[in-house]
């Protein structure tokens, strides 16, 4: 596919350090890889170490749900206007700029005395978070040129960060039990500290400050509350319902925000935060939906089956966190295998088994009962479904940043934010199942089949509307 002249996908050259490594963005990777590591990893470090956090800042049972909150709500709301940010200010300034404001509130977490405070220093952490993310996938795709080495490139950033998603749970309850809570987040000040140096380091300066945009300031306004109602409203839903007041009125306002904001894009902003003609190009917007359908399942499903574990098998926290090794392993496997698949066979097939291998896993684990044994019926579905998705990623990945250098931090906000809208839409919806069934493990069973439902209809997506090759869209350099 080529992109039709003078529409947004043909504007724009390559410029800076990323555009002009080529081939040999080995340098540029590392960072990248170790800066989505961190960001995604704390995500789920946390979630161990909340009953500790509960106890020493004496926070209700109610509110200490916002430590994970404030982050997930900060880095989905922010991603988009972060994805503009780093195409107007150059993709190493903006990258270096997240990790120092991730690893200034990690040191502030780390030292609350208070609940407030630590609520707050996360949601400034998500705001790093947000910024880090788009600048390390536009990194990965500016460093190669040749589509080969960048879909190998994109496989091995996609396995990083599958294994933080992973190991989020397994290395929280190591440090909460070794070092206590408060390292859950002062751990990230050294990491934070070496990828700055390091980005420093390997990355040259651009030879030229990018081509500014005016910055769409109304678009990012609509964009960032909106997103963040609509978020809000998702996850406030898995506890209070979806009838309750707060969750209508936030799902309310969010949609009246995404419309008038899609509006604004169409007819009034003079430089827009998302141009609406990066979705006309169908590899992008077919990517953005098989991700966003692959999404709702696999985020949801370590919640779920850390919670089965504790619940129905009476795992403690640290062996139900040891249980997710399986997952991680065949998580990077199937990533680091993608790159190479998806080169030889296209982006279309990799993409529609990965999700067919997913929607296995899931199904298998529809099975699940009071007295499920672990060996086979719960490590061996997390192989399938870790490797599914991580054999998918990758080439959805790829159609959906395959656009021209300028666009690319803007198309990597956009892939991200919906993966994270993804992620809380599928945690609340099947939640709300499990709940609904007062946690018995038929909810369960039900839970993870709906996941496997919509696995299937990711796989038949990508079967019918990703391109066969990375070759039929156009080149992200």
């Amino acid at each position: 596919m080529s992109a039709k002249p003078g529409s947004p996908l043909a504007a724009g050259t390559a410029s800076g350090p990323v555009a002009r490594a080529g081939s040999g963005g080995a340098p540029v990777l590392a960072p990248a890889c170790a800066g989505v590591f961190v960001i995604i990893l704390d995500a789920t470090i946390v979630s161990v170490a909340l009953p500790d956090i509960t106890a020493d800042l004496r926070f209700a049972p109610a509110d200490v749900a916002w430590v994970v909150n404030a982050y997930t709500l900060a880095f989905a709301g922010l991603l988009l206007l972060a994805g503009r940010l780093v195409a107007n200010h150059g993709t190493r300034a903006m990258f270096l700029t997240g990790v120092c404001c991730f690893g200034a509130a990690s040191l502030a977490c780390g030292l609350a005395p208070q609940a407030w405070v630590l609520i707050t220093a996360r949601a400034v952490q998500g705001a790093g978070g947000a910024i880090v993310m788009p600048a390390t996938l536009t990194m990965v795709t500016g460093a190669y040129l040749d589509p080969a080495a960048r879909s190998r490139a994109l496989g091995l950033w996609s396995a990083v960060g599958a294994a933080g998603a992973a190991a989020g749970s397994v290395i929280g309850g190591v440090l909460t039990d070794l070092a206590g809570w408060r390292w859950v987040f002062l751990v990230n000040v050294p990491l934070t500290l070496a990828i700055a140096v390091a980005t420093v380091v390997v990355t040259p300066h651009a030879d030229r400050r990018p081509a500014r945009a005016r910055l769409d300031v109304v678009g990012a306004v609509l964009a960032t509350c909106g997103l963040t109602a609509l978020v809000y409203g998702v996850l406030d839903s898995a506890d209070d319902g979806w009838s309750s007041l707060p969750v209508v009125v936030s799902l309310a306002a969010a949609a009246v925000l995404l419309v008038v904001f899609v509006a604004h894009q169409h007819r009034w902003a003079g430089a827009p935060l998302v141009p609406l003609g990066l979705f006309g190009s169908r590899p992008v917007a077919a990517a953005n939906a098989v991700i966003f359908c692959l999404g709702l399942g696999f985020f949801a499903s370590p919640v779920l089956l850390s919670i089965y574990l504790q619940q129905a098998l009476g795992y403690p926290p640290m062996r139900a966190g040891l249980a997710f090794l399986p997952a991680a392993g065949a998580l990077f496997t199937g990533a680091q295998l993608a790159g190479r698949l998806t080169h030889r066979h296209g982006v279309r097939v990799v993409a529609a088994v990965g999700a067919l291998l997913a929607a296995a896993g899931f199904t298998w684990l529809a099975r699940l009962g009071a007295h499920t044994r672990y060996w086979p019926a719960i490590a061996l579905p997390q192989v399938l479904f870790g490797l599914g998705i991580g054999v998918a990623f990758t080439p959805i990945t790829v159609a959906a940043t395959a656009v021209p250098a300028d666009l690319a931090g803007v198309a990597a906000g956009v892939l991200n934010t919906v993966r994270q809208v993804a992620a809380a839409v599928g945690l609340a919806v099947l939640s709300t199942l499990v709940t609904a069934h007062s946690g018995h493990t038929d909810g369960y069973s039900l839970a993870f089949g709906v996941a496997a439902l919509i696995a299937a209809i990711a796989a038949a997506g990508a079967a019918l509307l990703l391109p066969r090759r990375p070759a039929d869209t156009p080149p992200a350099a």
